[in-house]
């Protein structure tokens, strides 16, 4: 199966961009969330990462549950 970059629509302070790299990576949210607020420190680098991508990434498909 092909992985595809989503934000995540469980995983999410804001608008789920960090929650779904952590998925798509297969590591933490948490650490993504940390290297997005250092890059913000370091400049406005990850301040306009992070709006570009809110932007561009779609969102996760909701998965239908069966009812019974």
């Amino acid at each position: 199966m092909e992985k595809k970059l989503y934000r995540s629509r469980t995983d999410r302070k804001l608008v789920g961009v960090c929650g779904g790299l952590g998925k798509y990576f297969d590591i933490d949210s948490t650490i993504v969330r940390v290297v997005f607020v250092l890059l913000l420190f370091c400049g406005t680098l990850g301040l306009w990462m992070y709006i570009i991508m809110a932007i561009i990434v779609p969102v996760e498909p909701e998965v239908p549950t069966k009812l019974t």
